[in-house]
């Protein structure tokens, strides 16, 4: 069995360094969170010294009042220091493999509050026993990559693939997608990956004869196939989302049905906006500069290509801990993360810079901005309001939640709707961890 237990990242929230988290517009935040948000605002600096007793006075009542029914969770790329806070009241940090994992795993947990994008709330909601509750800190963090693929994009076309080839197509869908895709995902036999385990996803679902349809990253599919050593001609890549939508017909696609027919592996054609800014060149720039590069697989081919690793976050923070004083790493992933990466790393004499960081690039230290909804008055707001029984409708989590990152407005399914969700989503994150631990047992 893989070890899902979480362990610290390490990372400590020091007097007198401010808190790296950029402070939101008050008309940001929902009505009931205002009132925090406006406290918030109007404290004197950003340093811990000053920020953590007002957390404090909203936070530790709730964990004594929830005690160990509560669960807190955070991802890795949250922005500045919520990962900090989160680790400091008890809470765990990770990345989206093992967070999807701890509802399933922790069933004595029964309010589990998510700092994090919503399909990664969802994911946890859909893996959930029936007494659990999931909520989120922010419902409108979202992930870029999936806002690229909503259900009502991908669904016209897969519905057209369908059509073509009928049972002979399996759908993987990567982490980053509602459980609308992921559902999809498990009623054409496919699974779930995240960026740790896609190539031995992928490689299973090779194994089932079937053309694959792998939704969203168009780049970490390249980057899964060129490890795998599929012929990379291959693969197809739909058409950019967010230039052509879902409004073309197969027809209409590079090269047509032919191509689509001699296809092993069908990419969706959306992408980070955070990770497709590395390139090559800034890889070569710090290799020069006598630096271990290494990459998240959703950045470009040639880039992951060009660099002495690649991995998920919890691969690049293992080995930000293993680096020994006097390593020289440079990190291509998301800021926030390499931030903390840097302050963990200078402790103990390490030196790491942010991949892009080079000079003329206008990319240096992108962090990503929809992660970064989550913020202390969201964590204070949330914990307390649930406390009081008063938490807002709107950031419980269900299984088939689709919410709009902008405007807020949820669209939830129907409870029998929701039911038939579940059983296809869950079919399909099962079958991604069957996968896993039969690999992390071998």
């Amino acid at each position: 069995m893989t070890d899902t237990t979480i362990r610290s990242t390490g990372l400590t929230l020091e007097t007198g360094i401010p808190i790296c988290q950029t402070d939101l517009p008050l008309d940001w935040y929902q009505e009931e969170f205002k009132p925090y948000a406006e406290e918030y605002l109007a404290l004197p600096d950003r340093h811990p010294e000053t920020v953590l007793p007002w957390l404090d006075r909203y936070t530790l009542p709730a964990l004594d009042h929830f005690g160990d029914e509560l669960l807190l969770l955070a991802h890795f790329y949250m922005g500045g220091e919520i990962v900090k806070l989160v680790e400091r009241y008890q809470g765990a940090v990770s990345d989206s493999y093992v967070l999807a994992l701890q509802a399933l795993e922790n069933p004595g947990k029964r309010i589990i509050v998510e700092s994090a994008v919503h399909f990664m709330a969802e994911t946890v909601a859909i893996l959930s026993h029936p007494h659990q509750e999931v909520w989120i800190t922010n419902p409108k963090a979202g992930c870029t990559m999936e806002m690229l693929a909503k259900d009502h994009l991908v669904e016209p076309i897969a519905d057209q693939l369908l059509e073509r080839y009928g049972d002979d197509l399996l759908c993987i869908a990567y982490m980053n997608t509602s459980g609308r895709l992921k559902a999809l995902a498990g009623r054409t036999g496919g699974a779930v990956c995240t960026s740790s385990n896609a190539h031995h996803v992928v490689e299973w679902a090779r194994a089932q004869g079937k053309k694959l349809f792998f939704v969203p990253d168009q780049h970490l599919g390249r980057n899964v196939a060129d490890r795998l050593g599929m012929d990379q001609s291959k693969l197809l890549a739909l058409p950019n989302p967010q230039t052509h939508g879902a409004n073309y017909t197969l027809a209409d696609v590079d090269g047509g049905l032919e191509a689509l027919d001699a296809a092993e592996m069908i990419l969706w054609g959306s992408y980070c906006g955070v990770h497709t800014v590395f390139t090559p060149e800034m890889v070569e720039h710090w290799r020069a500069d006598g630096r271990r590069v290494l990459v998240h697989p959703e950045s470009p081919l040639e880039t992951v290509r060009a660099a002495d690793g690649s991995g998920s976050t919890n691969y690049l923070w293992d080995a930000v801990l293993a680096a020994r004083p006097g390593d020289r790493l440079a990190i291509g992933t998301e800021g926030h993360f390499v931030r903390n990466a840097r302050v963990e790393g200078a402790k103990r004499g390490v030196d790491i810079v942010h991949l892009a960081e080079i000079p003329g690039s206008l990319a240096a230290g992108c962090g990503c901005a929809t992660m970064s909804r989550n913020d202390p008055p969201h964590l204070a707001g949330m914990l307390d309001l649930l406390r009081q029984g008063k938490a807002p409708a709107i950031n419980r989590v269900l299984a088939g939640d689709s919410v709009d990152e902008v405007s807020g407005a949820r669209d939830r399914l129907r409870d029998d709707e929701r039911a038939e969700l579940v059983v296809q989503a869950r079919a399909a994150l099962e079958r991604m961890i069957e996968v896993t631990e039969r690999h992390q047992g071998s």
